[in-house]
């Protein structure tokens, strides 16, 4: 078989790298998986022309949805326990978990399905999990998913639960080469993922703690900042559960579009508008 010439073949690399693009938007999010910084939101999302609030709805690309989610927060480290430090903000995001699946603000995605239905409203539950044990001050990725072993083993496995692991302000979660608040290369505020374990999919986040501006929102408590994070990773999970359902053009998720839009404060929570395809844009029901 005749040699292509190198120039030819740089040619069709380049030609096949863009069809693939092309056929898989996410290839053109950088970080498809999280929730970026204020100042990544301006950079990739409201600097473009379509991007935050204007422009592309949300396209399907087969995967699955989770149609009646739960959610289990997963509480690491002694501050989240009784006494600690966190023990108050740990009531709260469990206090918004009981009311956040039925509530507007997320009714706004259920205009989004699979090839076997919308998803619902539901009562995410209230099972929660703290460990006590110190993690470690870089808890990347695998830690994390090994910690969500840890809670499985106690409170059991369900396919349609995501496992939310809260992480003190003592710890910074890395994913890759990208760090959270108190890393050493901040690129995200939190994110979400799925792995296969005992072939099971599991599907879960990293909630690392609020500590810098870049993740903070004006004048929302540490709490509130946990809302906003909550809000966001849940329905990301739930509209794009393998990373393979509902995102843009450019591969970003429904709540990267309106991450750092018109922050509000509704029953004492924290939250961000949703994008909606319906609207063709971010909404908010109780600004």
């Amino acid at each position: 078989m005749p040699k292509m010439p190198l120039f030819a073949a740089a040619l069709a690399f380049a030609g096949a790298a863009a069809a693939a693009a092309a056929n898989n938007p996410e290839l053109n999010n950088p970080l498809p998986r999280h929730f970026p910084t204020q100042e990544r939101f301006q950079r990739e999302h409201a600097a473009k022309p379509g991007g935050a609030a204007g422009g592309q709805n949300l396209t399907y690309h087969g995967g699955p949805v989770i149609h009646s989610a739960r959610v289990v927060p997963i509480f690491w480290g002694p501050s989240w326990g009784a006494g600690g430090a966190d023990a108050a903000t740990a009531t709260h995001i469990q206090s918004f978990f009981g009311q956040f699946g039925t509530s507007a603000e997320y009714n706004t995605i259920t205009q989004y399905s699979d090839g076997t239905g919308p998803i619902q409203t539901t009562t995410l539950g209230n099972t929660s999990f703290f460990d006590s044990t110190t993690p470690p001050a870089n808890a990347t990725d695998a830690i994390v998913q090994q910690e969500i072993l840890k809670a499985i083993a106690v409170v059991g496995f369900d396919a349609s639960t995501i496992y939310e692991v809260f992480l003190p302000a003592t710890s910074f979660a890395s994913d890759g080469t990208s760090t959270s608040c108190g890393g050493p290369n901040l690129q995200f505020c939190a994110y979400h993922g799925h792995f296969s374990n005992a072939g099971r999919d599991i599907k879960y986040s990293s909630m690392p703690y609020p500590s810098c501006g870049g993740c903070q929102a004006a004048g929302f408590t540490t709490a509130q900042n946990f809302d906003h994070f909550s809000c966001h990773e849940t329905r990301e999970a739930v509209t794009d559960e393998d990373l393979n359902a509902w995102f843009d053009r450019r591969g970003f998720e429904a709540d990267d579009k309106c991450a750092w839009v018109n922050l509000f404060i509704s029953g004492g929570f924290g939250y961000q508008p949703e994008w909606s395809n319906k609207a063709g844009g971010c909404v908010a029901t109780t600004p």
